[in-house]
């Protein structure tokens, strides 16, 4: 595809906080905590999700981006599909490569497939994977190196696949303990070389790795619980976080960050927040 500005849907991203433009979410409309596949989930499954609630906080939310010039595409929910908000897990964007994940749980491999019928309907190309699972929830991008969680859900033939399809890029296996879905709920990178990170969420190679390429702001065990990891950056600095996470939003501050406070605490019953329900097409490259 020739992505060029003047097209309605531009393929690029770089990293995890360059200004984000477009953006595709999907509303909780038929949100439920079914079969139980993380802890928050099975903290939360007797309560379970009030979907008035996690409706009006996630229309905010997304109130929240188009108020800072973000182009939101919010595909349509199926009643089926309850996990279908976290748009992030279904496909994600590798510098000007579109992937549509190959999902590992059969509950939500339908999520792909109307991903990629609108893809096809927009005439947007994408790559698929086959024989492997990976899911967007695992990739964490900053430029020319790429970190890929290793876990129940992301295998090592899937990162070994994009080694192969990017020899350019330094591609780096972050291997997570079973009980963590995804990298991004235990790391996530902001700009000026600062990260977010659990490190119980990972095995103890990769957490050194990881601080030797970035200024570490740790969370505790409570925070990565209340999902304080998942935060989205949108460019200028300017990050989205739960009001929840009060010294990690304070920590932000302290380093220069402009926070903004969106309640999300219905979304996050489900064991995912702000970067789990944002599936990203173009963030525009910083001057």
């Amino acid at each position: 595809m020739d992505n060029k500005e003047n097209e309605k849907y531009i393929i690029h991203c770089q990293n995890e906080f360059d200004p984000l433009q477009q953006v595709i979410v999907v509303p909780p409309d038929y949100m439920k905590i079914t079969t139980v596949i993380n802890e928050t989930q099975a903290y939360y499954a007797n309560e379970n999700i009030d979907i008035r609630k996690a409706t009006e906080q996630h229309d905010f939310f997304v109130k929240t981006l188009e108020d800072n010039d973000v182009e939101v595409i919010s595909l349509p929910a199926k009643p089926n599909l309850n996990e279908q908000v976290f748009t992030r897990d279904v496909g994600f964007t590798l510098h000007d490569t579109l992937f549509a994940a190959n999902m590992d749980r059969d509950i939500r491999k339908e999520e792909t497939i109307l991903l990629k019928k609108w893809l096809r309907d927009e005439q947007l190309d994408y790559t698929s994977f086959s024989n492997t699972s990976i899911e967007g929830g695992d990739v964490i991008l900053d430029s020319n190196h790429i970190w890929i969680g290793l876990s129940q859900r992301t295998n090592q033939a899937a990162i070994d696949y994009l080694c192969e399809q990017f020899p350019h890029l330094e591609i780096t296996a972050v291997p997570l303990q079973e009980d963590i879905l995804h990298l991004d709920c235990v790391f996530n990178i902001l700009e000026d070389g600062y990260a977010l990170i659990y490190r119980d969420g990972m095995s103890e190679a990769a957490y050194q790795k990881l601080n030797e390429h970035y200024t570490l702001i740790e969370v505790t065990k409570e925070e990565q619980f209340s999902m304080a990891p998942n935060i989205l950056s949108i460019g200028d600095k300017k990050v989205i976080s739960l009001p929840e996470n009060k010294r990690v939003n304070y920590l932000l501050k302290e380093f220069g960050y402009h926070i903004i406070e969106v309640p999300f605490s219905e979304i996050i019953k489900s064991g995912g927040s702000f970067r789990c329900c944002t599936l990203p097409l173009y963030r525009k490259k910083s001057s």
